[in-house]
């Protein structure tokens, strides 16, 4: 189990970086004006990204789908957060199904043996 919350808290880190690199274009004029040097933030989150997935497969015996779907759903969740947080987009059905389906599919991937 340990390795599983490090793997999360990997990709957690990892998907908020990338959010920033992504969408920091419409939040600062400093990432809209100057996307090759936003594009470095790519990579501390690459390693993150490699070291979740290596704690995730690790974790749980060598299989891969449970590492994706893992990324996924954290992906999914932060990404919701953070565009609920910087650019008041309201959760309405279809996104709060959504988040709710991304944290089941978290949930079964970590919980079901």
């Amino acid at each position: 189990m340990k390795g599983i919350i490090i793997s999360c808290l990997l990709f957690f880190v990892g998907h908020i970086l990338i959010w920033y690199q992504l969408n920091g274009q419409f939040i600062w004029e400093f990432f809209k004006k100057n996307p090759f040097l936003v594009a470095i933030i790519g990579v501390p989150a690459s390693v993150l990204f490699i070291w979740a997935t290596r704690w995730a497969v690790d974790s749980f015996g060598g299989v891969f789908w449970p590492a994706r779907f893992v990324g996924f759903a954290v992906g999914v969740l932060v990404y919701g957060v953070m565009v609920s947080y910087y650019f008041n987009e309201g959760i309405n059905l279809k996104t709060a199904v959504t988040l709710f389906l991304a944290l089941c599919i978290l949930l079964i991937q970590v919980l079901w043996k």
